[in-house]
This record gives C-alpha cells, sequence and structure tokens, in this order.
C-alpha cells in the first residue's frame, strides 16, 4: 500500500466532487490535529502563517525550512495536504521541478 498516493487520489477526488469543498491552512502540528479532528478533508499550508510562527514574515522562509514544515505536518496527520509553495522558489522550471520532488519525498500530495 502507498499511503502518499492513496492520499493524493484523495485529493484529486475532492476536487472532482460536486461543489467546493473547504481547506484549512494549518500552522503548525497542533492547528493540523485540530482541523483534522474537526472533519475536515484535506490540509493546506499557509506561508503566512508559519512565517509568522518562527518570527518572519511571508516570504522570508527558506526552502529547507518549508521542507521541514510540511515533513512535520504530514507526520502529524493523515490528511492530504497541499502546500504554498513560495513560488517553488524558484525562477527556472529545472528548479520548480526540484523543489515539487522534494516537497514530494516530504509526503505533500499537491501544489
Amino acid at each position: 500500500m502507498n499511503i502518499q498516493r492513496d492520499k493524493a487520489a484523495t485529493f484529486a477526488q475532492l476536487h472532482r466532487s460536486d461543489g467546493a469543498f473547504n481547506i484549512p491552512n494549518p500552522w503548525d502540528i497542533g492547528s493540523a490535529r485540530v482541523l483534522e479532528a474537526l472533519g475536515f478533508e484535506s490540509l493546506a499550508t499557509t506561508s503566512s502563517g508559519f512565517a509568522n510562527t518562527i518570527g518572519r514574515v511571508d516570504g522570508q522562509i527558506t526552502l529547507e525550512e518549508k521542507l521541514a514544515h510540511c515533513a512535520s505536518l504530514c507526520s502529524a496527520t493523515t490528511l492530504a495536504i497541499s502546500a504554498d509553495l513560495e513560488q517553488c522558489f524558484a525562477d527556472d522550471p529545472s528548479g520548480v521541478a526540484a523543489t515539487i520532488s522534494k516537497v514530494d519525498e516530504v509526503g505533500i500530495v499537491g501544489a
């Protein structure tokens, strides 16, 4: 069984379902767990929310910090998670591809 593949399939199905679905933005492990317990079907990272939790403003997070944050959220919940990737931390297609590969490795299923 591939858990990440199952999460990706669930996330894709949410996009194909009738109507809209709510996708809240946890800023840390605790908020991710609370949102899952409240019944949300998926989550999305928040760039500004995470930045603020470590005393920065939006846009000042490094890729390495974002990857660690994404990994912690993915390990804290069973839900599919989409990430706000700050323009993929890259200016060229190969850099974008590298970022997508890295977030895939930590368990993110959407960007």
